[in-house]
């Protein structure tokens, strides 16, 4: 189980946006040539930040520009704008285990709490961070 590059590259994006946008307009090419990706991997991550109401995004060469104050956008944020987890759940369990196998039959009882308390602690954990803190530590080390 992996959380995809979608997170990171959303953050990539923001602290571009942030480090970048009074010098010029951030658009989705500049921010593929800093990623390294597709423009439409770019845009496809800012129309979901946007639909998250974390950036605005101007049509054409307009570019894009965070919504909120950067302390009021966390990782979690990010995660849950970008990464596309069904119904919240970080963790999916295989598809009908075995009822004969005692294994199988006990699985979800032994695993589904246990998953879900490591992903609360997870999400506790990104609600402490900020963007503000991350564009913080990007400028610490310029």
């Amino acid at each position: 189980m992996q959380i995809s590059s979608r997170f990171t590259v959303a953050a990539h994006v923001l602290i571009c946006i942030e480090m970048f946008k009074n010098e010029r307009k951030v658009t989705s090419d500049f921010l593929a040539s800093s990623v390294n990706v597709n423009p439409v991997v770019i845009r496809r991550i800012l129309q979901q930040l946007k639909g998250a109401g974390i950036v605005t995004v101007t049509r054409g060469s307009g570019g894009a520009d965070t919504a909120k104050a950067l302390d009021e956008i966390t990782l979690l944020d990010l995660y849950n704008a970008v990464e596309c987890v069904d119904d919240g759940a970080l963790f999916h369990f295989h598809e009908d285990p075995n009822q004969l196998c005692p294994v199988g039959r006990n699985i979800h009882a032994v695993l589904d709490g246990r998953l879900e308390e490591i992903q609360r602690a997870m999400e506790e954990q990104m609600k402490l961070v900020t963007i503000r803190d991350i564009v913080e530590d990007t400028k610490n080390l310029m």
